[in-house]
């Protein structure tokens, strides 16, 4: 963990995040300007990221693992629950959130699973409710308030659609995150994310083919965000995150990858010319927050704490 392979880690890790925070930006850029379907979009990312993971996998790593996870009847039963409860969940309600509205509001409700993963092993009496897991739950709550009414109760400051996507984003995220866990213990991350990015894929085929484009007027600069969100924002993103593990700490990591919110609301804001509150400012502040403090809780005994740091490379906005 030191000299060049800690610098190389620390590249990968912030140049990973960043990914993940544009890809979003850069999805709704599609939506926008050249009115790219939601469902083809996320089809064809979740199938070409799927198999260049996977390839990653056979070529660089123990490639005994990309089809023995399917000799596993229990892990593969699992595998396929994940990818299409888990994967597809989140990707389809985190860029419908996008497409209703916009990057930044979306990666910031997406980033509500922690609270979400609180409240649920407390209902289960998995945890106890802490300090810091109330301090967690009421920065998330804060943030939210001030992030879709931007101070005002009378009126929200985004799309109900927008809200109501990327709320069910942050479940999907919540779910996939305590699911994914059985599944790592047994085989490498990459293998459990290429098979359900393929998984979910082949999927919503059935509802939209991924030669279908519905679109015929795409430019080259649109071929080139395309590009940017499949290969960029999600496989390298994913693969540069897992790479980092090798050189940094899972805390070092997780912290680092707080940047993905970062990225979103700025590039969002500068490069969309998105309006933004000075109240939305105040939320997004409290998320990131709430994201450091869960980051920075390496002591904590909370299996929140526990998931949200150690299971992050499963995080793939």
């Amino acid at each position: 963990m030191k000299g060049r392979s800690r610098k190389t880690g620390l590249f990968l890790v912030i140049a990973g995040a960043t990914f993940w925070g544009v890809g979003g930006t850069v999805a709704q850029k599609l939506f926008q300007q050249f009115a790219i379907n939601v469902e083809w979009l996320v089809t064809v990312r979740l199938l070409i990221a799927g198999v260049l993971l996977l390839a990653v996998q056979f070529l660089l790593k123990d490639r005994s693992q990309v089809f023995g996870v399917w000799k596993n009847k229990r892990a593969a039963l699992r595998l396929i629950i994940f990818g299409l409860l888990g994967m597809l969940a989140v990707q389809y309600t985190y860029m419908a959130s996008i497409n209703h509205g916009n990057a930044a509001v979306a990666t910031l409700l997406q980033y509500l699973a922690p609270a979400m993963i609180i409240i649920y092993l407390v209902l289960r009496k998995e945890t106890v409710f802490t300090r810091n897991d109330f301090v967690t739950v009421s920065l998330a709550l804060a943030g939210s308030f001030f992030l879709l009414t931007n101070g005002s109760v009378s009126q929200l400051s985004v799309p109900a659609p927008a809200i109501v996507w990327g709320i069910l984003s942050g479940v999907a995220l919540a779910f996939y995150t305590l699911y994914a866990v059985p599944l790592l213990k047994q085989y490498d991350s990459l293998v459990v994310v290429g098979w359900a990015m393929v998984i979910g894929g082949l999927s919503l085929s059935f509802i939209h083919p991924p030669w279908k484009m519905g679109s015929s007027s795409l430019t080259f600069e649109a071929y080139l965000y395309l590009v940017f969100v499949i290969v960029f924002g999600t496989m390298l993103a994913f693969w540069f995150y897992i790479e980092s593990l090798q050189s940094l700490s899972p805390t070092e990591t997780s912290l680092l990858s707080s940047l993905e919110p970062l990225a979103a609301v700025f590039t969002t804001v500068i490069w969309l010319k998105e309006p933004f509150g000075s109240f939305q400012w105040v939320g997004t502040v409290c998320i990131f927050g709430m994201i450091l403090l869960l980051a920075l809780n390496k002591k904590s005994h909370s299996k929140t704490a526990e998931h949200m740091n150690h299971e992050k490379p499963f995080k793939v906005s």
